[in-house]
């Protein structure tokens, strides 16, 4: 059986009539974490959206678990134990914290309050907090509250766009404390990520995207002490 619970072979997508990603061939691992780098318009975003089935796929196969989900609408690949936290627009501020978490837990309601327990087990600040409305929390707050809805799906593979963008230093050293936690679960991560140095220092594959494309993949270590990498996307020299 293959370690593998992502494959996305050969995928092209886009908006309009243009391709923003072609040929792009990145398998993710059972319990790992994988991070995608590269400049703004490079297609990063373009491809986790794809794997979500937020952007419709032009051509290639993307595999969940062996299970084929290519042009699969975002609620069907959800059903294949696969949850995406958005960079923005990712909870639903006129709702509380608790009915929030509610509202992640629509595939299967009946298994909410063991799911929940473990959610406020992992972010125990949200248990003072159950009663909030998410649009009255901070930038921190919400983000938990994204990944809270996101994990009472109960996934196998978590897709998070950019999970550290306007958070304060300790909150994003807490964010990447968390998403490491969440792979010690046994969840796969694929994320995207500006912050590329903290993220690559807590992932196992690092893969650069340039022009829509995978312009390099490998063992996180190794891009973080490439010397072509360093200076183009981590704004390091070695």
């Amino acid at each position: 059986m293959s370690n593998a619970i992502l494959r996305a072979e050969g995928v092209y997508s886009g908006y309009g009539r243009g391709d923003i990603i072609s040929d792009v061939n990145i398998s993710v691992d059972r319990a790992s974490i994988t991070t995608i780098i590269g400049p703004n318009g490079a297609g990063k975003s373009t491809f986790i959206k794809t794997v979500a089935g937020v952007v419709r796929r032009r051509a290639g196969r993307i595999l969940i678990d062996g299970y084929d989900v290519s042009g699969m609408s975002p609620s069907d690949v959800s059903r294949h134990a696969v949850a995406y936290v958005p960079q923005e627009r990712n909870i639903f501020r006129s709702l509380t914290v608790m009915e929030n978490l509610e509202m992640g837990a629509w595939i299967e309601p009946r298994k909410f309050d063991s799911r929940v327990a473990r959610v406020l087990d992992l972010f125990p600040a949200l248990n003072a907090l159950k009663v909030v409305r998410a649009g009255n929390l901070s930038g921190g707050q919400r983000q938990m509250v994204a990944f809270g809805m996101a994990l009472m799906v109960e996934p196998k593979l978590l897709l998070l766009d950019e999970p550290s963008a306007g958070l304060s230093p300790v909150m994003v050293e807490q964010m990447f404390a968390v998403i490491q936690q969440v792979r010690e679960s046994g969840i796969a991560i694929m994320m995207v990520e500006q912050n590329a140095i903290q993220a690559l220092r807590v992932s196992d594959v690092g893969a650069v995207m340039s022009a829509g494309r995978v312009a390099m993949i490998g063992s996180a270590s190794e891009l973080l002490g490439d010397r072509e990498v360093a200076e183009l996307y981590l704004g390091t020299r070695t």
